[in-house]
């Protein structure tokens, strides 16, 4: 069951604002709700929500999470653009498998240590600095931290079962204390200040790694990594494409916006099916013969490099890779 929250009166004395048409276009991809409340604390019994199984109060202004202790049945809690301030009165939600958190003002990861069945946790767009207060969650599956004051990776070394950790937009300067999570699938690192590729080689089962928008001059440290299928490695400043010998299996590799000049070094990369290296220093057609033996290869970026200055741009494209169906943003047409 779901919660649909406009179908409810609000207790007497609520204030009840107009209906928002930001609000029904349900932009967080969630269920929508269809009018925003103003109040400080939202009395779940009351709201008939008890039975529930998921509940969204996504946008309601909500500054305090307290009257939830009833919904004894609840696996999913959303959250989402209140004004909550911290995470505290869900001890007793001990059947919860979600929890989000994302867009509040909270500044710390607290009193979480009672759920232990959650498996997903979501805490971005807040004011966290520290990873912490999550060891006990050790059936977590997906960690969300996406833009906060984070600095460090630390204390998540019980995570066993985890297979997503998002951690982009933050303060983090280096890939650390991350070998115990040998379950991790996916690891975003985005919008950092990261400055090296290393301390990754026990995440063998990784598939995604996205260092995007980092400091790193090398590509390096990857040779473990042996089931990874996409690498995004764009807005660094990364000079020669090396190191990714053992990565064979790798259908997606984005090194835009980077101080290449030559590709080099990727003709065993034979399962790729997007080669994205716009916004670099490449001038040679001939180094177009790297990708010759990716038979799958639908759509190369190539954009903005000194190449595309010849009038011929798409037409020796075409013509060195025939089985590509997309140059830079436009469909190849027949």
């Amino acid at each position: 069951m779901v919660a649909d929250l406009s179908a409810h009166s609000l207790k007497d004395g609520e204030e009840r604002g107009e209906e928002d048409p930001e609000d029904k276009k349900g932009k967080t991809g969630r269920q929508a709700t269809t009018r925003r409340h103003v109040f400080r604390r939202l009395p779940a019994a009351e709201l008939g929500l008890v039975l529930f199984q998921d509940v969204d109060l996504n946008h309601y202004r909500i500054g305090k999470i307290e009257g939830f202790e009833v919904l004894k049945k609840v696996k999913t809690l959303c959250l989402r653009q209140n004004l909550i301030k911290c995470i505290e009165n869900l001890e007793e939600l001990q059947s919860l498998r979600e929890l989000d958190l994302y867009d509040n003002q909270i500044k710390k990861i607290e009193n979480l240590e009672g759920l232990t069945e959650l498996e997903i946790l979501d805490i971005s767009f807040n004011l966290l600095r520290n990873i912490e207060g999550i060891d006990k969650l050790t059936r977590l599956k997906k960690l969300f931290l996406v833009n906060n004051k984070i600095n460090k990776i630390e204390n998540v070394s019980s995570l066993h079962q985890l297979q997503m950790l998002e951690l982009g937009s933050n303060r983090i300067r280096a890939i650390e204390n991350i070998d115990a999570l040998t379950n991790l699938e996916s690891l975003f690192l985005g919008k950092n200040k990261i400055t090296k590729l290393q301390n990754l080689d026990a995440l063998t089962n990784l598939t995604v790694l996205s260092m995007q928008g980092n400091r790193l001059t090398k590509i390096e440290g990857l040779q473990s990594l042996v089931n990874l299928r996409e690498l995004y490695l764009s807005h660094n400043g990364i000079e020669v494409i090396e190191g990714l010998d053992n990565n064979n299996k790798l259908t997606m590799l984005d090194i835009a916006s980077n101080r290449i000049k030559k590709i080099e070094n990727i003709s065993h990369l034979t399962e790729l099916q997007e080669f994205w290296m716009n916004d670099n220093l490449l001038d040679c057609w001939s180094d177009l013969d790297e990708l010759k033996g990716a038979k799958s290869l639908e759509t190369v970026y190539l954009e903005r490099n000194p190449l595309q200055k010849d009038p011929q741009y798409r037409r020796k494209i075409m013509l060195a890779l025939p089985t590509v169906r997309q140059i830079d943003a436009t469909f190849v047409r027949f």
